[in-house]
């Protein structure tokens, strides 16, 4: 686990022998793509309030790009309202493009909520080889997210993209119970609301789906939904034998967390607590090293498992295999 105690000076040594030129002192400056989610002002008062009950030292946002989807109402509807608020509680430089973005900040966080713009926005990312955390969903589409790993790959530049849900304290501690042992088996739930421009899962369902990978890893070899109004229940087959569950629910109350079944014992979470903080924490040791806490090959597994996911309900519940939608690319 990351030292978290660590001093504000000490993260800024870390930052200057991790490659971003900073001197000692220096928080790493960050910059904001997308100001269409309330992740936006989370995010930017936890690194930049020190006062916050949630703070984490080392990085700063000092600068954001408004973008904005007119076509999706989760953004169109809240951009101009995030955008004043980063602007006028926080004093947040809004600037006009991205290369306006890219000249004032170390590192980048895209957190436009509509996933699709993502590949777009992370292009003049990668070419100026800064690091960058993308928000959830990584992008709008399979072949979006492969080609966002191959470009990180291309260009040297390393990033992560991941649910808060990953960093949640009690999935975490499940993950490493030893009163669970070994993990053998887990079923996830959560919100599975759907947005017309995505595959299903990616919208809200992702997060149960990062959830269960946080306890299960990689390593699926097939899936198979189910799908009503008001639910969907994803079975995923590992390549050992082990079986993992997704739950996604649109009716009545809408829980999250997970149950995970281990050679020693059965453990079902409880608050899953700061989700935030957790992720933070993860990007500024990421902005500062350079390594991922996620295998991106990870993050592309939990993307066809979504995709194969969708296939299955149009094919009526057949089993898909994510092999087929690898030989498909």
């Amino acid at each position: 686990m990351r030292n978290r105690t660590m001093p504000f000076s000490a993260l800024a040594a870390a930052a200057l022998a991790g490659g971003l030129g900073l001197a000692a002192g220096e928080p790493i400056r960050v910059g904001l793509i997308g100001l269409d989610t309330s992740h936006v002002i989370a995010f930017t008062q936890i690194l930049n309030d020190e006062k916050s009950r949630d703070h984490v030292p080392g990085c700063r946002v000092v600068a954001g790009f408004p973008g904005g989807s007119p076509d999706v109402q989760a953004s169109a509807s809240r951009v101009e309202g995030f955008t004043k608020q980063l602007r006028e509680t926080w004093k947040i430089e809004i600037v006009q493009d991205i290369p306006a973005l890219l000249e004032r900040v170390d590192v980048v966080m895209i957190e436009s909520v509509d996933g699709r713009p993502h590949l777009a926005q992370a292009r003049p990312v990668f070419a100026a080889k800064k690091r960058v955390f993308i928000d959830k969903p990584l992008a709008g589409s399979l072949e979006d997210a492969r080609e966002i790993v191959r470009l990180s790959k291309e260009t040297g530049t390393p990033f992560f993209s991941a649910s808060a849900y990953r960093f949640a304290p009690e999935i975490r501690r499940l993950r490493d119970d030893p009163e669970v042992g070994k993990v053998v088996g887990c079923d996830a739930v959560s919100d599975c609301s759907y947005e017309p421009h995505h595959p299903d899962l990616y919208w809200y369902g992702i997060h149960g789906v990062e959830a269960l990978y946080t306890i299960m890893g990689k390593g699926c070899v097939s899936v198979v939904r189910v799908a009503t109004p008001g639910t969907d229940l994803v079975v995923g087959r590992w390549a050992d034998g082990r079986i993992g569950t997704f739950r996604g629910i649109r009716a009545g109350r809408r829980p999250s967390g997970v149950i995970v079944y281990g050679d020693k014992g059965t453990r079902e979470s409880g608050s899953m607590g700061s989700v935030y903080k957790g992720l933070m924490e993860a990007a500024v040791a990421f902005f500062k090293t350079g390594v991922p806490p996620i295998d991106p090959e990870e993050t592309l597994e939990m993307f066809e498992f979504m995709t194969g996911a969708q296939v299955s309900k149009i094919a009526g519940g057949a089993p898909v295999s994510l092999e087929s939608l690898r030989e498909g690319k």
